[in-house]
């Protein structure tokens, strides 16, 4: 009887022991830095003739910077836009992984003529979001601008570095 008093005070230790230090440490959480904007460039959307906006934009060619896109940015100014550079002019498919704002993607053909949107893309969505025809640039800008631009296939764009 004593052996098995003396095995349960110890296991009783030993438990508290181990629960303790389990109990004191903390989960350690992955921060990231916000990321702010960096004008690369300009871009103009027109609409026949017409000037229709002027943006200044950051623009994302490397593969690094066509994976990461506007991921981890908590805010974009109305006149900030993203445009992706396509190594191919294909069906183009992005997501809102790790994005925190909501966007419209217009998709642009290798003549610069808006081809397709996606309008108001979720924060944080998974969901593939396709061009459904051929595009060679993606310009992502704050949800509900290609509306209140009144955007339409056809529309235009010219950039510069």
């Amino acid at each position: 009887m004593n052996h098995f008093l003396n095995y349960f005070k110890i296991s009783l230790v030993v438990f508290f022991v181990i629960f303790a230090s389990c109990k004191g440490k903390k989960k350690t959480e992955i921060k990231t830095e916000t990321i702010d904007f960096t004008k690369e460039g300009e871009l103009s959307i027109f609409k026949k003739d017409s000037l229709l906006v002027n943006l200044d934009i950051e623009i994302a060619e490397s593969d690094y910077e066509t994976e990461t896109g506007l991921m981890y940015r908590d805010s974009m100014e109305e006149k900030q836009g993203m445009l992706f550079i396509q190594d191919e002019f294909k069906v183009q498919n992005f997501y809102m992984k790790n994005t925190q704002i909501s966007l419209d993607l217009i998709f642009i053909d290798e003549n610069f003529k808006v081809v397709s949107f996606q309008e108001n893309a979720k924060p944080f969505d998974e969901t593939s979001l396709s061009s459904q025809v051929p595009a060679k640039y993606v310009l992502e800008v704050n949800a509900g601008l290609a509306e209140k631009w009144l955007l339409e296939v056809g529309d235009s764009i010219s950039f510069t570095r």
